[in-house]
């Protein structure tokens, strides 16, 4: 009897040592994951809300993107996408929130092309290698520049004309290492004249100052001032694109008018590179099937915008190749 209780105490203690050193071993791979994030998978990610860092003010074109989009991609997740507008140098503040953010999958950036000309310009030493990308959801290539419904310019060749004659007279809205700022340097460069260059501040700050007269062009987005072309306060002086839009098929574009310029606006979400890529691919995931949903494709055309869904790998690759451009045209314009 006393053998027999002896084997069953033995049985009991090899069980037991077997489950603790399973247990030490499971702590030791959560804990391995929670040094860089919460310790979640992609199969059960997220468990919470997700912050969406946007680095740039209410209501400008990157803002009403990030928000539309968003809508759709909490429907896939299950849990809300809360954006927080993070501005400041050209959008440097709300990149280095993410960046420093702690690599769990519940803090995402939602920006687009600026973030390569502030690390081109020298405003910010990071760069698209330090983030894991989710994917690009949304591709604008209706940039354009804005006049008032009274100005003087009516095309290309009239501002060309005029501010050759009057060097540093016409005003231009922009931001200091924005996609504006780029778009400016190069129409400069490519058509000889000089443009008196207002660092205004964001989307809604430069309309602002079209709207009360204090600077002549606006460079944006079509689709930011749609209301007000279709109002007729305000009027497009050609699209920055290969070929017209489809969704203003009465706008000429910069090349038919003999500026040889073409610029995408490329709105991608991102996250700090020591993300798991089990949790940056569940995203990933959730965004394309957004991105495929009719609705979201219906509501977001209305902004003049296509519906593009490119894959973490694919936006790097633009990225890059759009950032060889950048190096060119900052090359050309010193």
């Amino acid at each position: 009897m006393k053998k027999l209780l002896l084997t069953l105490l033995t049985i009991i203690g090899v069980f037991m040592l077997a489950a603790c050193g399973s247990g030490n071993e499971s702590g030791g791979g959560t804990g391995g994951s929670s040094a860089n994030g919460s310790g979640d998978t992609g199969s059960d990610y997220p468990k919470k809300p997700i912050e969406v860092v946007v680095p740039a003010g209410a209501g400008g074109d990157t803002d009403l993107n990030t928000r539309t989009l968003a809508k759709y991609i909490e429907k896939e997740l299950g849990q809300p996408l809360v954006v927080s507008n993070v501005t400041g140098s050209g959008g440097t503040v709300g990149v280095d929130k993410v960046i420093d953010a702690q690599a769990d999958g519940y803090t995402v950036l939602a920006f687009h092309n600026s973030m390569l000309l502030n690390n081109l310009y020298g405003l910010s030493e990071k760069s698209i290698e330090d983030f894991k990308f989710a994917g690009t959801g949304v591709l604008d290539q209706a940039n354009t520049f804005i006049v008032s419904k009274d100005s003087k310019f009516k095309n290309l060749e009239e501002l060309i004309a005029y501010a050759k004659e009057h060097p540093k007279e016409v005003t231009m809205a922009t931001e200091v290492g924005s996609m504006t700022y780029i778009q400016v340097m190069e129409f400069q460069q490519l058509t000889g004249v000089e443009f008196n260059v207002v660092d205004i501040g964001g989307a809604s700050d430069k309309l602002t100052a079209l709207l009360g007269g204090r600077v002549d062009i606006f460079p944006t987005s079509l689709g930011f001032v749609k209301s007000y072309i279709e109002s007729g306060d305000f009027a497009s002086l050609g699209v920055i694109t290969e070929e017209r839009l489809a969704s203003a098929p009465d706008v000429p574009t910069f090349k038919e008018q003999g500026v040889d310029m073409e610029i995408d606006k490329v709105f991608y979400w991102a996250f700090p590179k020591e993300t798991p890529d089990e949790v940056v691919q569940a995203f990933s995931d959730a965004m394309e099937k957004a991105v495929a949903n009719e609705e979201f494709q219906e509501e977001i055309v209305q902004y003049w915008v296509e519906p593009v869904f490119l894959n973490g790998e694919e936006t790097k690759q633009r990225l890059e190749d759009i950032t060889e451009l950048y190096k060119n045209i900052k090359e050309s314009t010193e």
